[in-house]
């Protein structure tokens, strides 16, 4: 169980939504990526922690099914169901899956790209 959601304001995790908002439709991330992009490198695992914490009902406006592992996977652990609807709205974008892996050379979104 990830350690509880801070409450104050510009929190890591704000700063992860933040940037996750910006990740266009049909493009994914790495949770590693998202912690260097934020000056953070060696907290990849905070980020799928900020993740962890956005309810899928109601929606949420960020986009957390963008974010994969550095593998090109999806992240299983602790989803279950949560894990084949993150396949499904990545398909809907159009992200291919090959062998249950997503082309990070094909699908990465990176920053400057914006």
């Amino acid at each position: 169980m990830p350690p509880p959601r801070p409450t104050t304001s510009d929190t890591f995790y704000d700063l992860v939504y933040a940037f996750v908002r910006r990740v266009p439709p049909g493009r994914v991330v790495t949770y590693g990526q998202v912690a260097l992009e934020l000056g953070a490198p060696a907290a990849a695992r905070a980020v799928g922690y900020a993740l962890h914490y956005l309810s899928v009902s109601p929606p949420t406006d960020v986009p957390w099914w963008r974010v994969i592992n550095a593998q090109g996977r999806i992240s299983l652990k602790g989803r279950g169901a949560a894990a084949d609807q993150q396949r499904e709205m990545l398909e809907a974008e159009g992200v291919r899956f090959v062998e249950g892996r997503v082309d990070l050379g094909r699908y990465r979104w990176w920053p400057e790209e914006a």
